[in-house]
């Protein structure tokens, strides 16, 4: 291998975005830059674990070089464990360790984060409070405040009426069944909620269903992309001093954590 590419391996990420509809995956340069295209698979209808990671597998094969994994998943996991995948199969990833999984299977270090604190780092501008709300699947959220992660809460599970909680009143299942109208209007609700409860600096709008929202936003609001969200994956790997975040390492090696 030339020297150039030995360097290119050493510093390149492989960032990975599991949504409930579709995964995502790129290279990045450790400045959040991309150096591969931005690939995309559908989530499996059957999405276990071990069909999620096959995904994964065939998603990010043609990918290289890269030296290190950041990765966004759709529930709440600590220190490389998935607790909870409301989006996903249920009752199938609790306990799960998708961390060591994907190190052993692809031979490098992994990160794995919540997918809206993954987006949040590639977004953000790093001053005051900043929320970020993924709409998709489900609701996602990530918060921070002057370029720290927060710790990560499950707001997508707070009850928003008697009978739903974020996910269910705002999620993609609602999208489907309201329709673009009654959605919008749900939306702005939320937007609301948000304003008196937190009072942002700065909200961001992201997810498949965000290019959904017909009404004119406030100043301080603004849509992102996927796109630009999985360039977090760089960032996370840049400031570990930073986010404290877990790091897995293939099983040959030593484990290690922050």
């Amino acid at each position: 291998m030339a020297n150039n590419e030995q360097e290119k391996e050493s510093t390149n990420i492989l960032s990975i975005d599991i949504g409930g509809t579709g995964i995502k995956a790129c290279i990045l340069k450790e400045n959040g830059e991309l150096f591969s295209e931005y690939t995309k698979l559908p989530t499996p209808k059957d999405s276990t674990p071990e069909n999620v990671i096959k995904v994964i597998h065939e998603l990010v094969g043609p990918l290289t070089p890269y030296s290190k994994i950041a990765i966004g998943f759709p529930g709440y996991v600590k220190h490389g464990i998935v607790e909870t995948a409301p989006n996903l199969a249920k009752n199938k990833w609790a306990g799960y360790p998708l961390a060591q999984h994907i190190s052993d299977i692809l031979g490098k270090p992994v990160r794995l984060i919540n997918d809206a604190d993954q987006q949040a780092l590639g977004i953000i501008a790093g001053k005051g409070f900043e929320i970020v709300l993924t709409l998709g699947t489900g609701f996602g959220t990530a918060l921070t405040f002057d370029g720290e992660l927060l710790p990560h809460l499950e707001l997508s599970h707070l009850p928003v009426t008697k009978n739903k909680d974020y996910d269910d009143y705002i999620g993609e299942k609602a999208f489907q069944k309201e329709g673009d109208k009654k959605w919008n209007e749900r939306l702005k609700r939320i937007i609301e909620i948000y304003k008196t409860v937190f009072n942002y600096d700065v909200l961001y709008l992201g997810g498949g269903n965000s290019k959904h929202i017909n009404f004119e936003l406030e100043h301080n609001i603004h849509l992102v992309s996927n796109r630009d969200g999985i360039k977090g994956g760089a960032k996370l790997w840049a400031a570990e001093e930073k986010y404290h975040v877990f790091t897995t390492y293939p099983k040959s090696n030593t484990t290690n954590g922050k």
